[in-house]
């Protein structure tokens, strides 16, 4: 079939497929217009309609176009639709579609299409001119947007909801190991034990450093960590945690003994560098408390926004995660005072599985540099592996934009090897409170979140690149990530909302590392943390 609609849509002519003779010319205007017309021209439409609902999805929700689906449609479409570079489309349409909809226009009307099922019934028992027909696209098509956007909304908020909040289980854990410290001899003990003390402070050994306040997490790491070294007696985790938190860390790892590894746990008060004087990052964190706290107005206030686009929104939401307001995170850029004594330590985050004999770590040559990192601009997942300044920094501050480039590719915090040797040569942790202050006298306005952002730029230039097996991004953001290369990386990391411990975990990630969790453990069964 062959279909010709004059610009001014005056005529209509249709050319049915071979061994039917007809032709149909249709005045419109004062005329009536055919139904057999009419229901040729849908035809056309339709086609017109499908790329609307792609583009609205594409462009509104979550793509970087400058203009409307709606606004853009016509001129996008128009001069090459159907491979002509003649519009067949009336001109009329590409105006109603480019005319704006107020956002309470919708509200409350009762008479506009529910699906392309309802519109394509409407409009064959209708009769509508080219213009009708418009309006009633238009209307449809932003009303789908409107409810694309008000649910993607509500996704973002329920999953910043899940991740903010402590689960049940954790806390249940928590306060059981809390209460067997208080009871039980056996999980008081000594971390390390005191003929164990000296290697704390030997060189010779493989010294990991993780801090964390979730008793859980912690010991899916250090069991993974030993469980794959080729020579676990080698190897010495130092666990940081806060003070709330030391009483159940210390009756767990007492409890259950991962000799002949050396654990040791330890809260940050008894650090002797972290009770004297001024701490800078305790400083930084009391005044990020609170700015925080008067933030955009909270949760409610930025869902509430109808301004923005839910990928902003979701980007605002994150910033209020108390995550990024933990001190176990910004712990790690006192390392070096933390551990006066050793020279090199691999930093774990507490949402990484290991994998394999992490010991070759410390044959790698870092050539005077201080941070070994893994590069998040390149790789064949073009969402996690796709990151360079620009993804963190804001560029459009004068303060940012003079002083770095936004091509610079950046790199993960997660599993990084750092030489404290060249670290205390450096200016790196008096850098990072530099723009720690810098950001909150912005009002938080020079990046949005957590650590990495100030890491970016207290490491600029002391970062050696380590290969990417040693640390696979992404999993606690995309469920379609390869199974095949999880099971190839050295360390997978749940960076993302979707932690493993959480409801929200994807089900076919969870078992990399619920594989490493006992769930016979009475503690682990009696406050119901299942495999799934």
């Amino acid at each position: 079939m062959q279909l010709h609609i004059s610009p001014s849509l005056r005529h209509v002519t249709v050319l049915p497929g071979k061994g039917v003779r007809e032709f149909i010319k249709v005045k419109v205007g004062s005329r009536r217009l055919s139904y057999r017309m009419l229901f040729y021209s849908i035809l056309f439409f339709t086609f017109l309609l499908r790329f609307a609902f792609v583009m609205t999805a594409v462009d509104t929700i979550d793509g970087e176009s400058k203009c409307s689906s709606l606004g853009c449609l016509g001129k996008r479409l128009g001069p090459k639709i159907l491979g002509r570079r003649e519009s067949r489309v009336p001109e009329v349409i590409y105006q109603i579609l480019e005319e704006p909809i107020g956002k309470h226009e919708l509200q409350g009307r009762s008479d506009i299409p529910q699906s392309l099922d309802e519109f394509m019934v409407e409009i064959k028992d209708g009769k509508f001119d080219a213009r009708t027909f418009a309006v009633k696209l238009r209307e449809m098509v932003t009303l789908l947007e409107q409810r694309t956007r008000n649910a993607k909304i509500q996704e973002y908020l329920y999953r910043h909801v899940a991740s903010s909040s402590i689960p049940k289980q954790l806390h249940c854990l928590a306060l059981r190991l809390a209460n067997e410290h208080a009871s039980n001899a056996a999980a008081r003990l000594q971390l390390p034990s005191a003929e164990l003390v000296p290697a704390l402070v030997d060189n010779s050994y493989y010294h990991f450093v993780l801090a964390s306040d979730n008793v859980l997490a912690a010991s899916v790491v250090a069991t993974s960590l030993v469980r794959n070294s080729l020579r676990p007696h080698k190897v010495v985790l130092h666990i940081i945690t806060d003070r709330k938190t030391f009483y159940p860390m210390q009756a767990w790892f007492s409890l259950h003994s991962l000799s002949p590894a050396i654990i040791e746990v330890k809260a940050l008060h008894h650090f002797d560098w972290f009770t004297k004087g001024k701490v800078p990052v305790l400083e930084a964190m009391e005044k990020d408390q609170r700015v925080r706290s008067q933030f955009r107005g909270g949760s409610s206030a930025i869902v509430a926004n109808n301004t923005e686009k839910p990928n902003v929104i979701a980007a605002k939401l994150q910033a209020l995660s108390p995550k990024y307001n933990s001190l176990m995170n910004h712990i790690r850029i006192h390392l070096p005072e933390l551990f006066p004594s050793l020279n090199k330590i691999v930093f774990l985050d507490d949402d990484i599985v290991v994998q394999t004999d992490l010991s070759p770590l410390w044959d790698i040559e870092m050539n005077g540099k201080v941070n070994g990192a893994v590069e998040t601009c390149k790789g064949e997942d073009n969402f996690v592996m796709s990151k360079r300044y620009k993804s963190y920094l804001n560029f459009s501050h004068p303060l940012i934009s003079k002083n770095f480039d936004p091509k610079t590719c950046a790199w993960a915090y997660g599993m990084n090897i750092f030489d404290l040797d060249a670290w205390r040569k450096t200016n790196i942790s008096l850098t990072y409170h530099h723009w720690l202050e810098e950001n909150l006298k912005s009002d938080l306005s020079l990046w949005q979140l957590g650590t990495l952002p100030p890491g970016l730029i207290a490491f600029h230039g002391h970062v050696h690149v380590i290969d990417p097996f040693w640390h696979m991004l992404g999993l606690g953001y995309q469920e379609n990530t390869s199974s095949a290369d999880v099971k190839s990386a050295g360390v997978i990391h749940f960076n993302g909302r979707a932690k493993p411990w959480l409801d929200i975990a994807f089900p076919k990630l969870r078992p990399f590392w619920a594989k490493y969790v006992n769930f016979s453990d009475k503690f682990i069964k009696g406050c119901r943390i299942t495999a799934t």
